[in-house]
């Protein structure tokens, strides 16, 4: 018989409101403390809204494999629709399928082969670019670098300069996301806010520079082998109703634009922080750097085999500072997950910020080891690590991000260390993504 959802523990919570305030105000704490206080499964609410919190690897491959048709995206999700409109990351059903299928062949091996020439020569002209002492927020830095490698790998754009005008627009659509799980954001939007007006103001840029960038391929009238010539591509299709207009191409574009770099962008900078307190970590790993590539050339997609250890820097680091540190999913059914009956219409919520700390996974959770991926790994459960989600929603620029981590990492750290600025504070600000809330301001030093 299944647990009750009813019967599940919870916080103390004000009337009406609920955890609001907790929730909003240091989600990774209240998500922290449940896991501490309640174990595997903890109920919260927001307002009308009923959550589920999971912190059993199981019970999360449920959600994302084994029961996924039970279950759509999460809140914030279906409140970026109105910024990302129909496309891959809130699409649902056979349409995501669909567009799933339409996008996968920018993503097969060969073509990111390709792409990670492009990943060492961005990283390359960062690391030329970079002076010994100079200061630099490395978060800003690896978020504009990676941009301008989404641009011209899967858009063929040299977006460089537009890349801080892009990023700071992607920037302000990020930030609002946490706002999206609010039960009345759809009316709030509309006010004459300051921070309304910014966030419409970013959207218009963002469409702006995407749709210019379409009719200028579209004059163009060539296939440069790209993501965005395959979207083109598409209205050529045997069936009038799945050609793709303007704006459905506008969706996809802004969408990759965002998922394609902003998670690699958190994942480079929070790596750099945490090399910066690990220099035996990062001397081995500039020692691998020197042997693999030691007559200086830029690294490709087949040297990864072989970058063993700054593979694994990448893995530690995406463990205690995951990009992606939460992901929920509505439940459009009842449905039995973990031995508990989930009512219809919950969120349920699983934090990889959560279970990639947990101890009972990864022996001394809170330490930085990346020796832990070299060896035979105990058995742990699949998702007791998860940073690119799961199932049928898995991230499908996966193996494009592992590259460009990898690639870059071993690129700019082959020459260059980042010593953190002394009294910057270094703090979370955990939106969609894990974010530093302040930046990460650092001072380039010769590895």
């Amino acid at each position: 018989m299944p647990r009750a959802y009813s019967s599940l523990p919870k916080p103390r919570e004000i009337p009406w409101i609920g955890s609001v305030h907790r929730r909003f105000r240091s989600p990774l704490n209240f998500f922290v403390e449940l896991r501490r206080e309640f174990g595997d499964a903890a109920r919260f609410r927001i307002f009308n809204e009923r959550f589920l919190l999971l912190n059993d690897p199981a019970a999360v491959g449920e959600v994302l494999v084994t029961k996924q048709d039970s279950f759509r995206k999460g809140r914030a999700l279906e409140g970026a629709r109105l910024f990302l409109g129909d496309s891959l990351l809130v699409s649902e059903g056979p349409e995501h399928t669909r567009q799933r299928r339409l996008i996968q062949p920018a993503f097969h091996r060969g073509r990111i082969a390709g792409y990670a020439q492009v990943m060492a020569e961005k990283a390359a002209a960062w690391r030329d670019a970079r002076q010994a002492g100079e200061e630099i927020d490395a978060a800003q830095e690896m978020n504009h670098l990676t941009l301008d490698v989404v641009g011209e790998t899967l858009f063929g754009s040299q977006v460089g300069g537009q890349a801080q005008e892009i990023a700071a627009a992607l920037s302000e659509i990020v930030e609002n996301f946490g706002r999206m799980l609010l039960p009345f954001w759809k009316l709030m939007r509309h006010l004459p806010t300051p921070r309304n007006r910014r966030l419409a103001q970013a959207q218009r840029r963002l469409d702006g520079i995407i749709l210019n960038l379409i009719a200028q391929r579209r004059a163009e009238n060539r296939d440069r082998g790209d993501l965005l010539s395959m979207l083109l591509a598409a209205e050529d299709a045997e069936h009038p109703e799945k050609r793709l207009t303007d704006r459905e191409i506008r969706d996809q574009a802004l969408t990759l634009f965002l998922a394609g770099h902003e998670t690699t962008a958190n994942a480079l900078a929070w790596t750099w922080h945490v090399l910066a307190q690990h220099e035996p970590a990062r001397q081995r790993m500039k020692k691998e750097l020197d042997e693999v590539l030691g007559d200086g050339r830029l690294p490709g997609l087949e040297d990864m085999p072989r970058l063993r250890y700054t593979t694994a820097v990448l893995s530690e680091a995406m463990r205690l500072f995951p990009p992606v540190w939460v992901v929920g999913r509505r439940a459009v059914e009842d449905v039995t997950i973990g031995g508990i009956a989930v009512p219809r219409r919950t969120i349920v919520i699983m934090s990889q910020y959560v279970i990639h700390r947990d101890a009972r996974f990864w022996p001394e959770a809170e330490r930085f080891l990346p020796e832990r991926w070299l060896t035979d790994a105990p058995e742990r459960p699949k998702f007791a690590y998860f940073p690119f989600g799961g199932g049928g929603r898995v991230c499908i620029g996966e193996s494009f991000a592992w590259a460009e981590g990898v690639l870059m990492l071993a690129v700019m750290a082959r020459r260059w260390r980042l010593e953190p600025v002394a009294g910057h504070p270094v703090e979370f600000n955990p939106t969609v993504t894990l974010r530093p809330k302040r930046g990460l301001r650092m001072i380039v030093r010769d590895a």
